[in-house]
């Protein structure tokens, strides 16, 4: 008995037809997505330096040594924690900050085009432009900031050179600016909340917060998913910010995984750089798997 599958001989030119439009991208595809992301993989497992550019084949298998050196180096252990603290700051505060203007904005009338307009534009501003206002607004001496502080008799903090604030305030700024990405989405989440059943639970008695934490945070839940595995993501791999605003500073308090990627890139150290980037990788797994173990639908 065969067991082979059968086409159609009428489909089989619209499949010809299907592969020879999809070749170009396969091609594209592999060429500059799949080749180089599996190269730098093997990459990670080798001794591979700027120096062996002209003979690629020479370089040695070293195993796990990148990651276990990595592990090891106390640069890369603080730079992994900025990543962590960035990220358990910045995703609750942004994504809370967007949940409660969406709200806002979904009992708006006339005008939540216009504000919606409004917050989503310092999305699709480029980030170097926000991090320089931001920059200024932070400064030390005639800073936007520490000048309306002064204003209430509060003296001005160095922000962006503390090691303790350089980072909060750098939170602070991106989720300023990403805010309105998720305050789309929301606001997209929020129209599919049964208005019956708002109305049943107000008639019962029942409070705007009990409405909103047992029938909107409930039904909202695949949209929030959604946005915090879409934050998290971006947040994980946070650069620009610490580039333009604090390059890195002080004292590496703002300096993130890419960033020591970045470097160590720039040092000639292409294989450790590659290991730092799949330990990144790891870790955006990790916590994908564990947002959707907390925020995915319940069994």
């Amino acid at each position: 008995m065969s067991t082979g599958v059968n086409i159609d001989p009428t489909r089989r030119p619209q499949a010809v037809a299907a592969w020879v439009l999809a070749l170009p991208f396969v091609a594209l595809f592999l060429a500059f997505t799949a080749g180089p992301v599996l190269a730098s993989l093997g990459m990670s497992f080798t001794d591979f330096r700027i120096s062996d550019m002209r003979s690629p084949f020479s370089v040695d298998f070293v195993g796990l040594e990148n990651y276990t050196a990595l592990l090891g180096d106390e640069l890369f252990r603080k730079v992994a924690m900025n990543t962590a603290l960035y990220v358990v700051l910045g995703v609750p505060l942004t994504m809370s900050l967007a949940l409660a203007v969406a709200v806002g904005l979904n009992r708006v009338g006339r005008l939540r085009g216009l504000f919606r307009v409004g917050y989503y534009l310092p999305v699709v501003t480029s980030i170097v432009a926000v991090s320089v206002v931001w920059k200024f607004i932070y400064r030390d001496n005639g800073g936007l900031l520490n000048i309306v502080l002064g204003w209430v008799g509060v003296d001005g903090l160095a922000w962006l050179d503390s090691t303790t604030l350089a980072l909060p305030s750098v939170v602070v700024m991106s989720a300023w600016r990403n805010l309105g990405f998720l305050m789309v989405i929301f606001l997209a989440g929020l129209q599919t909340v049964p208005k019956e059943q708002h109305e049943a639970a107000e008639v019962d008695g029942a409070t705007a917060w009990q409405r909103f934490r047992h029938i909107t945070l409930p039904t909202l839940r695949p949209t929030l998913l959604f946005g915090a595995i879409i934050t998290s993501i971006g947040y994980l791999q946070f650069f620009e910010e610490a580039f333009v605003m604090t390059s890195g500073g002080p004292l590496d308090a703002t300096r993130s995984v890419t960033f020591f990627t970045y470097d160590q890139f720039g040092f000639g150290n292409h294989a450790y750089a590659a290991a730092a980037s799949y330990l990144l990788f790891l870790a955006v797994v990790v916590l994908t798997f564990i947002q959707f173990k907390l925020l995915g639908e319940k069994d």
